[in-house]
C-alpha cells in the first residue's frame, strides 16, 4: 500500500501549532516549518518533521498549508517577487489559511496559477481553545476539484466546512463572520464594563446573561476570563485590531457603511496602545476604562 503523500505546514503560531497537532495526530504525514525554530518542537516530539527552511517544505510536499500573520510574512515564505515563486509553487497546491485581504488573495490566485500552480482559500472561524479541540468552522473557495480535494485533509481541525465558491469569496465570508464576533464580544465588554461602574455583582450578572437568550460560547468563554482577570490571549488585541482593519478597509471598498466596525477599530487600537496587544480581546475594557476616566476628568 502506497504511503501517503506528505502535507507541508508553515506557520506554528497560536493557532497554527494546534492544528498541526491536530493534523499529525490523524494520521498526516507533516512536514513542517516555522521562522521561530523552538515552536516546531512539540510537533517533532509528536513525529512530524521538521524542515530546515520554507524552500525544504515545497521540496517535499505537493499541497503546503500557509497559516501565516500577515500578507508580507505570506510573500516572503513563496518567494513572490522572486525566482524562487516559480520553484516553488509551480506543480503544487497552496492552502491560505490565514486573514488576509481579499483582495491580496485574488492576485495571489492569480500569480500562483499563472505559474502552474493551484490556491485554495482555507480561513477558519475560532480561536485558540477551538483550534486545540478541533472544532474550527472553515470556509473554502477555489477550483471545485481542490476544494475537494481540501475537505478530508481539514476534517479533524474542523467541525464544520462550508464552501463559499471561488476566491476570494471564503475571505469575504471570514470578514462578515468577524462583524458579528468583534462586534458581540466588543458589546459584551462594554456590558460588563457598564455593570461594574453601578456596583453590580459581576457573578449574577453572568448568570443572566447565561440563562438568557443572547447566551453563547464565545459569551461564557469571555465573560469568566474578565471575572477570573484571565487575559492569556486566545484571539489578542493585535490580531482582532487586524482583523477590524480589514473589515473596515472591505467595506470602504464597497462602499458599505460600518459604523460598529469603525468603533470597534479605534477600541482596538487604543488598547493595543496600552501595551496590550497580546492579551486576550476582551481587554478592550481596558479601552473603555480609559474613555470613562477621560470623560470623568473633563465633567
Amino acid at each position: 500500500m502506497t504511503a501517503p503523500a506528505p502535507i507541508g505546514f508553515i506557520g506554528i503560531g497560536t493557532m497554527g501549532l494546534p492544528m498541526a497537532l491536530n493534523l499529525v495526530r490523524a494520521g498526516t504525514p507533516l512536514v513542517a516549518w516555522n521562522r521561530s525554530a523552538e515552536r516546531c518542537r512539540p510537533l517533532a516530539d509528536a513525529g512530524a518533521t521538521i524542515a530546515l527552511g520554507a524552500a525544504d517544505v515545497f521540496a517535499a510536499c505537493e499541497t503546503i498549508i500557509l497559516m501565516l500573520a500577515d500578507e508580507p510574512s505570506t510573500d516572503s515564505v513563496l518567494g513572490r517577487g522572486s525566482p524562487d515563486f516559480a520553484r516553488r509553487v509551480g506543480g503544487r497546491r497552496v492552502v491560505a489559511m490565514g486573514t488576509m485581504r481579499p483582495a491580496y488573495s485574488r492576485a495571489l490566485a492569480d500569480d500562483i496559477e499563472q505559474h502552474s500552480g493551484r490556491y485554495v482559500e482555507a480561513p477558519v472561524s475560532g480561536s485558540r481553545k477551538p483550534a486545540e479541540a478541533g472544532t474550527l468552522v472553515g470556509m473554502l473557495a477555489g477550483r471545485d476539484d481542490d476544494v475537494a480535494a481540501m475537505r478530508p485533509l481539514l476534517a479533524p481541525l474542523c467541525r464544520e466546512i462550508v464552501d463559499c465558491g471561488p476566491v476570494p469569496n471564503a475571505l469575504r465570508m471570514k470578514l462578515a463572520v468577524n462583524v458579528f464576533l468583534i462586534t458581540m464580544v466588543t458589546g459584551l465588554a462594554e456590558a460588563v464594563h457598564f455593570a461594574q461602574h453601578h456596583g453590580l455583582d459581576l457573578t449574577r450578572f453572568a448568570a443572566i446573561l447565561d440563562a438568557g437568550p443572547m447566551a453563547s460560547e464565545v459569551s461564557r468563554i469571555k465573560l469568566a476570563k474578565w471575572v477570573q482577570q484571565d487575559f492569556a490571549r486566545q484571539a489578542a488585541i493585535s490580531d482582532v485590531l487586524k482583523n477590524s482593519r480589514l473589515v473596515v478597509e472591505a467595506a470602504r471598498e464597497a462602499g458599505v457603511a460600518s459604523p460598529q466596525m469603525d468603533n470597534c477599530a479605534a477600541l482596538y487600537a487604543e488598547t493595543e496602545a496600552l501595551g496590550l496587544g497580546d492579551d486576550d480581546m476582551i481587554a478592550v475594557i481596558r479601552a473603555l476604562e480609559q474613555r470613562t476616566q477621560a470623560a470623568r476628568s473633563m465633567g
